[in-house]
């Protein structure tokens, strides 16, 4: 089969020829059909700290059909859909058993990141059905939403809060898309580029601001007020910073942009406010059943954002391209299906 690999050390990825894999008796083999490619598979081919590693497969937001179901397993046979959590649970240390979070895994028993490939081999207990409502292309977004529902819920996003989202990406985009659905009251999304501004509009933003000297003022005029959440999702240095100089008395401000740099803050601002501030990577398989089952009810197609689809061979390329000025919002890649 075709699969990408990344050789490790910010080397180019490479499409290698390998054996295709075989299901063990509680595993699942499926003919990947999209995987989305996500800023995180930027930051970690880049070669630093934050790594991927040397020779390894690599792609998480995916969905696929099952080819052959291991001899233990039941609940699956050959020719179901189904999208991935590509994180492996031990189901026995803390982290999954009190909080259910696959991501924070003491154990890591293993991992099912391989959608950038023809074929996966995964354990059946990461496989998740999608409903006939749902699409594969559908499949391949459930991941990327459900790391935003993961943050809106530890925000509490609730009804009539007054939502300030920073950024414009695909987890900035979701975070607008949940808190809308979750009845926030007035929601405003900020970025330095209005590039997204429609996209962030039809998500269920009521207003989008351009990042600049009056853009405290601007955000407060629009949202009735000063924030009540605020959720992070640029990832970049002193974006932390200007989440707490927008924040409310007693604003919960959750970062999910997963910034890889220093980024300092002066507790005192923060402390004057009275803030809360909530990191969080991951997300639960109550987030992946909830949006298989929920997609396709909400007030917009999540499908949106995607802005290209491509083939496999042009993965390399492609990821060049995202790590200069690009137009792109979600790009898919077409693997196996």
């Amino acid at each position: 089969m075709k699969a990408a690999l990344y050789p490790g050390g910010g080397q180019p990825i490479i499409i290698a020829d390998l054996t295709d894999p075989r299901p063990g008796p509680h595993d699942l083999l499926i003919r990947v059909h999209r995987c989305g490619i996500c800023g995180t598979d930027l930051s970690m081919t880049r070669g630093g700290a934050w790594d991927y590693g040397k020779g390894v497969q690599f792609g998480h937001e995916y969905a696929g059909e099952v080819v052959e179901a291991g001899r233990e397993v039941t609940g699956f046979r050959p020719g179901d859909r189904v999208a991935v959590m590509p994180s492996v649970p031990c189901s026995r240390c803390e982290p999954c058993q009190a909080h259910g979070n696959p991501v924070l895994c003491t154990a890591k028993p293993g991992s099912a990141m391989a959608g950038f490939a023809e074929y996966a081999c995964i354990p059946a207990s990461v496989a998740v059905r999608l409903p006939a409502t749902l699409s594969l292309a559908d499949g391949a977004l459930i991941e990327p939403l459900a790391i935003s529902l993961y943050g809106a819920r530890l925000g509490r996003i609730g009804a009539g809060d007054r939502v300030l989202v920073l950024g414009g990406g695909t987890v900035a985009l979701y975070a607008i898309y949940w808190a809308r659905r979750l009845g926030a009251g007035r929601i405003v999304a900020l970025s330095r580029s209005a590039r997204r501004r429609d996209l962030a509009l039809a998500m269920g933003a009521d207003e989008f601001v351009t990042a600049g000297e009056d853009e405290v003022g601007l955000v407060q005029e629009v949202l009735g007020g000063a924030p009540q959440v605020v959720v992070e999702a640029v990832g970049a240095e002193g974006v932390l910073g200007n989440a707490i100089r927008h924040a409310g008395p007693f604003c919960r401000i959750v970062s999910l942009g997963f910034c890889t740099a220093p980024d300092p803050v002066i507790p005192a601002i923060a402390s004057y406010k009275c803030v809360s501030l909530q990191f969080a990577v991951g997300y639960r398989m109550a987030e992946f059943l909830y949006i298989a089952d929920q997609m396709d009810k909400g007030h917009v197609d999540p499908g949106a954002i995607v802005s290209r689809t491509i083939g496999l061979s042009d993965l390399p390329a492609m990821l060049a391209t995202l790590r200069q000025p690009n137009a792109e919002t979600k790009v898919h890649v077409m693997c196996g299906g």
